[in-house]
């Protein structure tokens, strides 16, 4: 059986248990077991993962712009394990909230930086 990676997982959006958006799949991540087989060992999400999927100058300008808008670069992309999928579908549909995975360094800077100061950004939606 043929597995194709590339229509079955890439650019589908990733949605937590609770329905909530993390992001989209920007690429894979393989690893190889003890036997020497690969396998998917995770999902990536982020610019910094997009940016160096498509390559070239566009793919360093995403890049770049990731970087610029944090503290610490380069940005690492968002790493999901597969053991954190439950489903694919329309969507990567994930077992556990958008809360316990690493939060992305980019939307981190954007909250702290902008969101932050904008008026009534705590005020609570209800």
């Amino acid at each position: 059986m043929r597995v194709q990676l590339a229509k079955q997982l890439l650019d589908r959006q990733i949605v937590d248990v609770e329905g909530r958006l993390v992001g989209r799949v920007d690429d894979v991540a393989f690893a190889v077991d003890d036997e020497g087989y690969p396998y998917v060992d995770c999902l990536l999400t982020g610019q910094g993962a997009l940016g160096q999927r498509i390559g070239g100058r566009i793919g360093r300008l995403l890049v770049a712009v990731a970087d610029r808008f944090t503290e610490d670069p380069p940005v690492p992309p968002l790493r999901v394990p597969l053991a954190s999928v439950a489903r694919v579908d329309s969507a990567v549909r994930l077992r556990c909230r958008a809360a316990e995975l690493p939060p992305a360094p980019v939307e981190t800077w954007l909250r702290q930086h902008l969101i932050e100061r904008i008026p009534g950004a705590y005020r609570a939606s209800g």
